[in-house]
Formats: C-alpha cells, sequence, structure tokens
C-alpha cells in the first residue's frame, strides 16, 4: 500500500531502537560471534561461501563486506523481504510493539490510517480467513468444492493457497466477527461487511472466496467467484477499496512467489486466482495475477522492487545504461480480443521495466488453468517456455488488422507498426525488428526502416522513451519516506579508496572506524583538537566531513550521546554517494581481541591520526619557511618558527605518552 501519510520521525527512532538487529536478521542468518561487538554469517543476498556479512546489535547497522550492501533494521527488512521503507517500519513496529502516527506530507490523499486501525483491520481479515477455510468443508460448500475438482484442484491446493467458503447467509460472517469483538464500523471499514438501507450484511455470499495477501503474507482483503445461479452480482466480486486495500498496488500471489522472483529474476504475470494456482502446481512459482484491474504503473513498482530492477535499501534506480537488461516479466493473456487488448497495453507499461518483456499465449485460447486441465503440469511450463517478445506480439497484432495482401492494407499495416518498433525502448533491437516488419509486410527494408526513424523522430520527448530511462524507486527512510527516482549514483568502498600498501590510509581508517564503532573510548580533549582536515585520503576526508556536520561526536565521547544514536545522526546528513562508506566502516572488524584491547587500539589510533596532522602541519610549515625572507619580514619569520617549534613540542609529548 502506497503511504499517504509519512511515519512520524520519532515513531521511526523508537522503532530503529527497539528492533533487534541481531534477532531480525537471524532469522535469516545463522550468526557467529566475529570480535568484539560484532556477528558473522553467510550473507543472504548473493552467494558465497565464506562468512563476509558482519552485524554490529550494539550499533543496529549491517554490512557485507562481499556485496556491499548495508544498513540499519529497517534497511534490512526492506531488501530481504522487498518493502518499501513505511512497509518495513510498520512490519517492524508490530513485531516490537511500537506505535506509529502519521503526518500528511502536503501532496493531498489525507493522512494515512493510524498504525492500531490499521492492525485492526489486518485482523478482522485473519479472522475472516480462517472463517471462509473451515466453511469450505461443510456440507454447504459441495458446489465450491466441486468447481475447485474440476479445475484439478484437490484439498491440499485448496490449503496452499488458503481458499474458502462464504456461506449464502447474509450474516454468517457479521455474526462471527462480532462474536470476536469487532465493531460494526470496523467491519463497514474493512470491507468484509456492506451497508444496505436496513443495516450491515456479509459483502461475499455463496461464493468461493480467495485470500488477497499483502507482500509480507498478511490477508487484506478477499476475491470471491459466483458458483450459483442465484447470484446475479458479477463473475468475480472483490474487496473494495479500504484503508488497507488498494487493488492498483495488489498482487495476487505475490507472497507466495517473492522469493522466486527475486532469485530467478523472472515474473509471469497472470489474468486470474486459478491461473496463478495452475501455475504454481505446475512449478512456475513466480506466478501472480492483478486482483480485479488492469496490470497497472503501481504493479510495475511493485514487480521492479521485487525484481531488483532497483535496488531498495538505497533508492538507486538501476536502468538499462547501468546494467543492461536482464530479467524477464512475462505476461499470459487469453488468446481472445480482451487478451489481446491487454497485452498492447502491457507493451505501454513495458516501457517502464529494465527487464525483457514476453507475452505467452495458448493458440487454442485456453488460459493457463484450462491448459492444465486438458494436457497436464508440463503444457503449462512449456506455455512459459514458448514466450515471445511483447513487441514482437505487440507488431504482429497490428498487423492481423489489416490485409497484407493489398497494397493499401500493407501501407496502412506500416503506417500503425512503425510507431511501435520506434517505441521499443533498446534502440539497438529496433533496426532488426524494422528488418522484421520489411519481411511481415512485404515491403522494401529501407522503406520500413525510414518510417520507424520518421516515427521515433516524431514521437513526443518526455514520453513513453522516458519512462523508459525512470522508474520510481524507495526511499532510504531518512527523508519524506515516499518513493522518489534518485537516478543511479556511483557508490564508493573502502576497497577502492584506500589501498592496502597504504599505512597511512590504514590508520586513518580504522581511526574513523573506532570512532564510529566506540566513540566513548576516546579522549575527549585529543578529539577536539583535531583540525577539520585531518585525513589525507580524499573519500575518507568526506567521512570526516560528514561527521563534523553532525555536531554531536564529542557528545558520543563524552557518552551524552549513544553511539548507535551518533551514528544514525551521521548516516541522516550524509550523501549517497559517501554513506556506504560510513556504514562499512561502522561494521569493519578491528584488530583487537577484547574490550581492553580495543580500547588500548583506540588511544593508539587517536594519537596516530594526531601525529599525521601534526606532520602535515610541520610539512607546510616548512614550506613556508623556505618562501619566507628573515630580512624584508622578520617578524613573519620569527612567528613560523615559533610555531615549528611548539609543533615539534607537541609531537615529543605524544610520543613520551605512548611511551
Amino acid at each position: 500500500m502506497a503511504p499517504q501519510g509519512r511515519i512520524r520521525r520519532e515513531d521511526v527512532e523508537l522503532v530503529r531502537e527497539r528492533a533487534r538487529l541481531d534477532e531480525v536478521v537471524g532469522d535469516h542468518v545463522t550468526l557467529r560471534t566475529a570480535g568484539i561487538g560484532s556477528m558473522k554469517g553467510l550473507c543472504p543476498f548473493h552467494d558465497e561461501k565464506t562468512p563476509s556479512f558482519h552485524i554490529r546489535p550494539q550499533l543496529g547497522h549491517w554490512h557485507c563486506f562481499g556485496c556491499g550492501e548495508g544498513g540499519d533494521v529497517i534497511s534490512f527488512v526492506q531488501k530481504i523481504d522487498h518493502l518499501t521503507f513505511v512497509e518495513a517500519v510498520e512490519s517492524l513496529a508490530g513485531r516490537y510493539g511500537v506505535q506509529l502516527h502519521y503526518e500528511e506530507t502536503g501532496r493531498g490523499g489525507g493522512e494515512r490510517t493510524d498504525f492500531g486501525t490499521r492492525q485492526r483491520l489486518l485482523d478482522a481479515h485473519d479472522v475472516a480467513e480462517q472463517f471462509y477455510r473451515e466453511q469450505l468443508a461443510t456440507p454447504a460448500a459441495g458446489v465450491g468444492r466441486r468447481f475447485l475438482a474440476e479445475r484439478g484442484f484437490d484439498r491440499a491446493a485448496a490449503e496452499r493457497f488458503g481458499v474458502g467458503f462464504a456461506p449464502e447467509g447474509w450474516d454468517a460472517l457479521l455474526k462471527h466477527l462480532r462474536g470476536r469483538g469487532f465493531t460494526e464500523p470496523e467491519l463497514v471499514a474493512s470491507g468484509l461487511v456492506s451497508q444496505g438501507q436496513r443495516g450491515v450484511y456479509d459483502r461475499f455470499r455463496g461464493r468461493l472466496v480467495w485470500p488477497i495477501r499483502d507482500i509480507t503474507g498478511k490477508t487484506i482483503g478477499f476475491g470471491a467467484r459466483r458458483l450459483l445461479e442465484s447470484d446475479q452480482g458479477p463473475k468475480y466480486l472483490n474487496t473494495p477499496e479500504t484503508a488497507i486495500y488498494h487493488k492498483s498496488q495488489v498482487l495476487y500471489g505475490l507472497d507466495l512467489a517473492r522469493k522466486d522472483i527475486a532469485k530467478e529474476h523472472r515474473v509471469v504475470v497472470m489474468e486470474g486466482y486459478t491461473d496463478v494456482m495452475a501455475a504454481h502446481l505446475a512449478g512456475i512459482t513466480t506466478a501472480v495475477a492483478s486482483c480485479g484491474t488492469a496490470f497497472g504503473s503501481e504493479h510495475v513498482k511493485i514487480v521492479r522492487r521485487v525484481m531488483g530492477d532497483m535496488n531498495p535499501s538505497a533508492g538507486l534506480r538501476l536502468n538499462s545504461e547501468s546494467r543492461g537488461l536482464s530479467g524477464e516479466v512475462i505476461f499470459t493473456f487469453d488468446g481472445d480480443a480482451a487478451g489481446q487488448k491487454a497485452a498492447l497495453k502491457a507493451f505501454d507499461e513495458d516501457q517502464r521495466f529494465v527487464a525483457q518483456t514476453f507475452v505467452a499465449v495458448e493458440p487454442g485460447g485456453m488460459d493457463p488453468c484450462e491448459l492444465r486441465i486438458a494436457r497436464g503440469d508440463e503444457a503449462v511450463r512449456e506455455l512459459v517456455d514458448g514466450r515471445r517478445p511483447l513487441f514482437e506480439f505487440a507488431i504482429r497484432t497490428v498487423l492481423d488488422q489489416v490485409d497484407l495482401d493489398t497494397v493499401e492494407g500493407q501501407v496502412t499495416g506500416l503506417r500503425m507498426a512503425a510507431p511501435v518498433v520506434a517505441r521499443i525502448r533498446d534502440r539497438a533491437m529496433r533496426p532488426e525488428y524494422a528488418r522484421r516488419l520489411a519481411g511481415w509486410l512485404g515491403m522494401d527494408e529501407r522503406t520500413v526502416l525510414r518510417a520507424v526513424h520518421d516515427a521515433a523522430r516524431s514521437a513526443p520527448q518526455g514520453g513513453r522513451h522516458a519512462a523508459a530511462e525512470t522508474a520510481p524507486g524507495s526511499s532510504d527512510g531518512r527523508g519524506a519516506h515516499d518513493e522518489a527516482d534518485t537516478g543511479a549514483l556511483p557508490i564508493a568502498r573502502l576497497a577502492d579508496v584506500v589501498s592496502p600498501r597504504d599505512p597511512v590510509g590504514q590508520v586513518e581508517t580504522q581511526a574513523l572506524a573506532v570512532m564510529l564503532q566506540s566513540p566513548q573510548l576516546l579522549d575527549a580533549k585529543k578529539v577536539a583538537a583535531l583540525p577539520d582536515d585531518s585525513f589525507h585520503v580524499p573519500a575518507l576526508q568526506g567521512v570526516w566531513d560528514v561527521m563534523l556536520a553532525a555536531g554531536t561526536l564529542l557528545d558520543a565521547v563524552t557518552g551524552e550521546l549513544s553511539p548507535a544514536r551518533y551514528l544514525d545522526q551521521v548516516l541522516e546528513i550524509a550523501g549517497e554517494t559517501v554513506r556506504p562508506l560510513i556504514v562499512e566502516l561502522a561494521n569493519l572488524q578491528l584488530p583487537a581481541r577484547d574490550e581492553a584491547g580495543l580500547e588500548r587500539l583506540a588511544t593508539s589510533l587517536l594519537d596516530r591520526l594526531t601525529e599525521l596532522s601534526f606532520t602535515r602541519e610541520y610539512s607546510v610549515l616548512k614550506q613556508r619557511l623556505q618562501r619566507a625572507d628573515p630580512s624584508r619580514d622578520p617578524e613573519g619569520y620569527q612567528r613560523i618558527m615559533t610555531q615549528l617549534s611548539t609543533l615539534q613540542d607537541k609531537r615529543r609529548a605524544l610520543r613520551a605518552l605512548a611511551e
């Protein structure tokens, strides 16, 4: 569900504070101790045999030194569960008992439903789902069981997908929910009951019911199929728009398919609940379907996030220039006119994907469920494997509308198909499809290429081609908590900016790591004395600039501010390019065996960093002294000499303390 209001900052901070990073990560990664305040395991975001995934529970941050991913507990949930920032915060808030409040964004749409109300609506749907599932086993649900059996779904399949049955009566569910303590206003708000002139009544009656779940598996609505001749309603009836259910932002089966979609970087978009069931049972475990509406731009955002077209933890767009077209989006449509129309609409949405898009249509017009009944699971797999590029299907569909045996039909076909070819996102493919179009039309290749070129040149700027280059990303959660396109940015890593053979760079790296991880071990006077230009490695100086800009380093050193809170403040003002470096430094394993050893290391590193700053300042003064003329400016010359002498005394005193 897209946020209509932003979560109050205090609530977000409370979620970060209460959520145990080791517990959350431990649900997905086997962790073991890896030094002081650090744990490690195999990274869940890339394949590896040697653990390079580190977390620091006290700081609330994680980092993988293999793939470079990192962040806090919220970003981990975002990435592991393919959630938006708001969804991840809400998930953690529910787990750790944090009450959330929402503020208006100033862009209209009103306030987001408060967390308590949202939870009540989710609870009502959970109770309703259990009720419907139990009803499927009753004698009155025989018509529903027959419907499933005729389509090749046994009891196990019904249980796997949570299919249930809504009794014919007007208030069976209503009475059940009232008995569980839900009020009439809550039930009306949930969409489970409808309001009539004579009061409220069950929305779904005498129908087979499918639970519609969000990406985390929470039931937020239902889809109901008509079974009885006496039912004069539509063939399929869905939950109306509610505070937790928005049909344009929901994909049926996504909760079951999301892990395989992310793993295979492939999604198969189908048209109905039974098609999705048939596909999953046939081994196509990346199948999903829209719910009572056409596949649209909001669905694209969801699929892109799960497939990995964008980085959900950093909010970065991965466009075709940065990584090429990868992955697959496969649309399955009925072979009738409505199915062809849906495929052409999908072609418009195709321009928003980074992945290649395809279409799979059974020549005889059967949908995947019918195909499975007629020919078995293998036929469903063959249907998907036999996919065709979506733009080829779009071109051929356009040409089918004209008589290509006539000159007039060929010219009309060219005028209709050339703009379709011109809209193909990958420009390298356009010439080849123009040549294919020439063959399909039976026309001269140069004529067709020229028509495609003219169509591309006359296309409106900032339209569909612009959509191919931009797509919404997800907020990192430190701004407005909304989805926005930030563009692809170069990300630096420690290995890229500090050479292992650079001893000074290694000292600077470890010094910053101590400041971010255990600032309370440092001497406040020495930290305060460090100059603003304490680092010779530019990228590390950039990190130091951000730490100084946060303005609370000394508070962390004196213990007035916790290391975790200080790190959050630093990350809050850090830009996209420097933030990954900060996260990496905050998770860097330092060469110390215990707390006492870490304290000694911290003192040594700060002294060494101070000495290096003295050395650089001494070098600058020596150069100024060489340029000075004692005969023309004796006072200036003497001032430099005094500064050099003072620096020498400081260096000797520092070395004496170290001994």
